[in-house]
């Protein structure tokens, strides 16, 4: 397909910078394939059904941008991919300065060779030293902000928890998975006297998910990989909600990639580990999902297609134009949708 078709016009001043605070007081577009309405994140529990099942991603993001120097040489370093113990992929400001070999000394006491230069022109980072590399990361990283709030604001105190979901438990990624920044204790505790569960899976989102989709036609655009697990019990327990009626609705777009990739063809979850380059565009047949909680997509990227193939292009353009119209704040720490086909 035309990646033009999922252009659309979007003014700086619906971005929102800082999240709604509390968490779930943020605002909610329903939409249907009938209608939609504007509601708000805390009405979830009537929007939704009992014996519902929310699906999250429990992945925790780590503090993955790194300044440092090659010699004189400025370097900055965004992880994207673990690679193994102490390797992780990083796209590299100022990567032509490095050579194979090359060590990068970023602050307090961290440092890194530069092991190997990928095909996609980032860099293979080898961490040295003994210490868990989450650790050093804690240490020198700071959050990465997805670049359009970070090129508007400069990253602060309150990102370190503004930017993680209450869900988050694993460290390894280096987005968080935004749908879920809407929830809290007590909205939690709303849905489940409403009778809707929950249940988590991880995928650890990559720095990929913010390329932009430079190919003018979908067939020509190379989606990144993702690490995800979804174990088997999690994988029983969700074909037993389908099982007695209930719906699988995934929290987030992360959450819909790994269980569409899981899915076998009847619909049922298989246990899943390893990488995923699942690209959803209009035309895809889901199987896993029956609806989705999300926020608002940036124009042309992999996840307004996602959105598009869910609902519809038309539906959703018509569904952007709305919440365009009507102030909703977008991207990251902007408010929501749910969308149930």
């Amino acid at each position: 397909m035309r990646v033009d078709l999922f252009d659309f016009d979007l003014p700086a001043d619906r971005i929102a910078l800082r999240p709604a605070r509390p968490r779930d007081s943020a605002r909610l577009l329903a939409v249907t394939t009938r209608d939609m309405s504007d509601r708000g994140v805390r009405d979830l529990p009537a929007l939704l059904r009992a014996g519902d099942c929310l699906v999250f991603n429990d992945t925790r993001v780590v503090p993955a941008q790194l300044e440092g120097r090659r010699g004189r040489a400025r370097i900055g370093a965004t992880l994207h991919k673990r690679q193994g113990a102490r390797a992780w992929r990083a796209f590299v400001r100022n990567g032509r300065r490095l050579a194979e070999g090359d060590r990068v000394d970023f602050a307090d006491g961290v440092c890194a060779t530069a092991t190997r230069r990928e095909v996609d022109g980032s860099w293979l980072l080898t961490f040295a030293g003994e210490e868990p590399v989450e650790a050093l990361l804690a240490r020198a990283g700071r959050m990465p902000l997805p670049p359009y709030i970070a090129s508007r604001r400069a990253v602060d105190a309150a990102d370190a928890d503004d930017y993680q979901t209450m869900f988050a438990s694993r460290p390894g990624a280096v987005a968080a998975p935004t749908a879920s920044l809407h929830f809290t204790p007590a909205l939690m505790a709303a849905l489940a006297e409403a009778g809707i569960g929950h249940e988590v899976l991880t995928l650890h989102v990559g720095a990929g998910t913010f390329l932009p989709v430079k190919a003018e036609d979908t067939t020509d655009h190379a989606m990144h990989a993702e690490w995800g697990r979804i174990d088997a019990a999690t994988a029983a327990r969700l074909d037993a909600v389908r099982a007695r009626g209930g719906r699988l609705i995934a929290a987030g777009t992360t959450s819909l990639r790994l269980l569409e990739s899981a899915a076998r063809e009847d619909g049922t979850i298989a246990p899943f580990e390893g990488d995923t380059e699942i690209f959803i565009i209009p035309g895809h047949r889901f199987r896993a999902v029956d609806g989705l909680v999300t926020n608002f997509h940036l124009p042309r990227s992999t996840l307004f297609m996602l959105v598009a193939a869910l609902m519809g292009l038309d539906r959703m353009k018509a569904a952007y134009a709305h919440a365009i119209e009507n102030g909703y704040r977008f991207y990251s720490y902007g408010d929501a949708s749910l969308l149930i086909p």
